[in-house]
């Protein structure tokens, strides 16, 4: 597949890095030069620099025989020329575009984004992204990591493993014995910073981060038996008030039915009364989220939560840290940058938001072969854990999963049949219509995809 890719940021990145892997033909458009430069050096991808939105910097990077393009840019504007020129100059028949701004993304504009109008297939919000994050975080406080599927059906939970995990140094295949009717799987370890998938004879060690697949009624007994409490989230302070915090304070004002009381510190004047006026109820105030006197007046010691979401990473663990200090019990920072995801485990802070990953699975699942539903990028896109349809013309249609010729580095984490959810076992049958969530490392995507659908299908 050919693919263009404008913007060669870290998103743009990563989706280059993820594609290219996969032998797609893949050109990246930025006008950076280093950046440019960056990608072509260290990935198999062609670059061009330039401004994406010009039809002659386009036709430079193959546009007349791409199948498709992805404008993430960062200027929605750019993304959105972008999308219009491959459409109207080139063809391109699938275009992608990261839209930050969200008057874009109001359902009342809709029309837009016809084809006759300005043609753009599949929008990606990063603000969205993070507050469907940062609810799943909240709704699973013990995780530092999680994401839905199945239709909300089943969880993906990323659990660190503390000295009084009741199942330490007990081998996989002996959890099944002590709880045959918990339908959970240990998808992947990371240890030592290594992300693997486990064999049935590996054991569990303090210090292990965990990555956990379960149906929805499984997981309060999924979290026991791994020594996690489950505790409600009811009382939440928002560092950061812009785009970001205020999408976050938006959803919990609208996805939990008032439950959750929030509070939102900005620091900027402009930015605080912006997001005053864009609330109902939740309290903002203007202040530096750092600031003891500032988190008192949050009432930050009664909070169950609080979430460092501003604009740089330091900032955000400073104010997870400060936070804790005076009496919040639990921590989730926004972290851009992935070097630094070491230090929050020294420095107490619970959980984090990559929302360049949570882009980059946004994307992915629009580009991958098969009846691809869903994709969770795991770690600094060392592994994904993928959603599938079972197609008729499917290798392992049919099949059961013992004779499925599966990688070494893949494990199934379950399959729904109708509105039923099995445990994976040995002499369980694969059949067309059926759903399938499996956990692939990096290595081993491209040929899940194959064993999923030999032909070319972008849904």
């Amino acid at each position: 597949m050919k693919v263009i890719i404008c913007g060669a940021g870290q998103v743009g990145w990563q989706i280059a890095r993820h594609l290219s892997g996969e032998n797609n033909d893949v050109t990246v458009v930025d006008s950076n030069p280093d950046l440019v430069r960056r990608a072509t050096d260290t990935l198999d991808v062609a670059g061009i620099i330039g401004f994406a939105s010009y039809p002659d910097v386009l036709d430079q990077a193959g546009a007349r025989d791409a199948e498709m393009i992805i404008a993430a840019t960062y200027s929605d504007e750019v993304n959105m020329v972008t999308c219009q020129v491959a459409h109207s100059v080139f063809g391109i028949r699938r275009k992608i575009a990261r839209l930050r701004s969200q008057t874009y993304l109001d359902p009342a504009y809709s029309d837009l984004y016809r084809r006759d109008h300005m043609p753009i297939d599949v929008m990606i919000s990063p603000e969205r992204e993070v507050a469907q994050a940062a609810l799943r975080r909240l709704s699973v406080p013990a995780a530092f990591d999680t994401e839905l599927f199945m239709d909300s059906a089943a969880q993906l939970m990323g659990l660190r493993l503390e000295e009084d995990c009741p199942v330490l140094h007990t081998p996989l295949k002996q959890l099944n014995d002590l709880f045959s009717t918990l339908r959970v799987v240990v998808l992947a370890v990371r240890r030592e910073g290594r992300l693997f998938a486990p064999e049935a004879g590996d054991q569990l060690f303090e210090g292990d981060e965990v990555y956990l697949f379960a149906p929805i009624e499984d997981v309060p007994r999924t979290l026991e038996v791994f020594g996690k409490s489950q505790k409600k989230q009811e009382r939440v302070v928002i560092i950061g008030g812009g785009n970001i915090g205020l999408s976050v304070a938006q959803s919990l004002e609208k996805r939990q039915g008032g439950r959750i009381r929030a509070k939102l510190i900005e620091l900027n004047r402009a930015h605080a009364e912006r997001a005053a006026d864009a609330l109902e109820k939740t309290i903002v105030l203007n202040g530096d989220g750092l600031n003891a006197a500032i988190l008192a007046e949050a009432g930050i010691a009664r909070a169950d939560a609080v979430l460092a979401v501003t604009d740089d990473d330091k900032t955000n663990m400073l104010a997870a840290v400060r936070a804790k200090a005076e009496g919040c019990p639990f921590a989730i920072s926004l972290i851009n940058d992935p070097t630094l995801v070491p230090l929050l485990e020294p420095l107490g802070i619970d959980a984090y938001i990559n929302p360049r990953a949570t882009t980059v699975s946004s994307i992915l699942r629009h580009i991958r072969h098969g009846r691809v539903r869903g994709v969770y990028s795991i770690g600094d896109a060392e592994g994904e854990v993928l959603e599938a349809e079972v197609l008729s013309t499917s290798s392992i249609a049919g099949a059961a999963l013992r004779d499925i010729d599966f990688p070494e580095g893949v494990l199934v984490g379950g399959v729904r049949k109708g509105a039923v959810i099995h445990k994976p076992s040995g002499g369980l049958r694969i059949d067309a219509g059926d759903v399938v969530v499996i956990f692939a490392l990096a290595a081993d995507v491209a040929a899940v995809e194959r064993l999923l659908q030999v032909s070319v299908d972008y849904f």
